[in-house]
């Protein structure tokens, strides 16, 4: 990561990008390199940041991501409304299934995970809420690619496409007839492409019963137990419609 912003705000965007999921708590040191920005500057930002409440000090010493952006970000109207919505239809899933469930929408060329209910007996995932993969690596991200603009698409078929595991589809040929399967067929079940011990089944959301896809929404379980997924697309597909059916009844309401 480089200091590319050379604006106050663009310092204060450099240190908040320091921090992910594989970086979550870092010294004034470490964030300063991985920035690029100097010590002092460094200080100076974090200090701002710490008075408003995005970032937060341990007893350590580190610093980490602090409550009030989780607050503000959990306002975003992108997801909220998606989540409320969602939730309910999850839980239901979630109770017919025992498996994990998850909620994903797509940013560019990224599958952002943005909710996600499992079980102390649910196969353990790679994924959790708030994180990013490519939006070809998993069965979620290639249902929302499936969906996604021309532009989109073509921007992934043209890219190296990274393999997981020597399962992954990593062919733009093989991978662009998959497209093609997943919009004829609605449901897609991906068989470990992001992880040797995983399956899912998933099925696109809509904005109303025809409008665009807004979602995908996945149900995550033990490969050694995919045989099991023809029999989850029903429920899946029922929990996607009532979503779909919801997000539009709230469309045309608030319209």
């Amino acid at each position: 990561m480089s200091a590319s912003g050379s604006t106050a705000a663009g310092k204060v965007l450099e240190v908040l990008s320091a921090f992910d999921r594989e970086h979550p708590s870092q010294t004034l040191s470490e964030i300063a390199q991985r920035t690029g920005l100097a010590l002092s500057t460094t200080h100076r930002v974090v200090a701002e940041l710490a008075r408003w409440g995005a970032l937060e000090r341990a007893e350590d010493g580190a610093w980490h991501v602090g409550l009030r952006l989780w607050e503000i970000a959990s306002g975003c109207p992108r997801t909220q409304i998606l989540r409320d919505v969602a939730l309910p239809f999850m839980q239901d899933l979630y109770e017919a299934t025992h498996e994990n469930i998850q909620l994903a929408v797509r940013e560019g060329t990224e599958l952002v995970f943005v909710e996600r209910i499992a079980g102390h007996r649910s196969v353990e995932l790679l994924t959790m809420v708030g994180s990013r993969f490519p939006v070809g690596s998993t069965g979620m991200g290639r249902v929302l690619l499936a969906h996604a603009p021309r532009a989109i698409q073509e921007e992934v078929l043209d890219s190296p496409l990274k393999a997981w595991t020597p399962h992954t589809v990593t062919d733009p040929k093989a991978l662009r007839g998959q497209l093609d399967r997943i919009r004829r067929e609605q449901v897609f079940v991906s068989d470990r492409q992001l992880s040797e011990t995983t399956a899912a089944v998933t099925a696109p959301v809509r904005i109303g019963r025809t409008g665009p896809v807004s979602a995908a929404l996945g149900i995550v379980i033990a490969a050694r137990g995919a045989s099991r997924a023809q029999g989850l697309r029903e429920p899946l597909l029922r929990a996607a419609r009532g979503i779909s059916d919801e997000l539009g009844r709230r469309t045309r309401t608030t319209a």
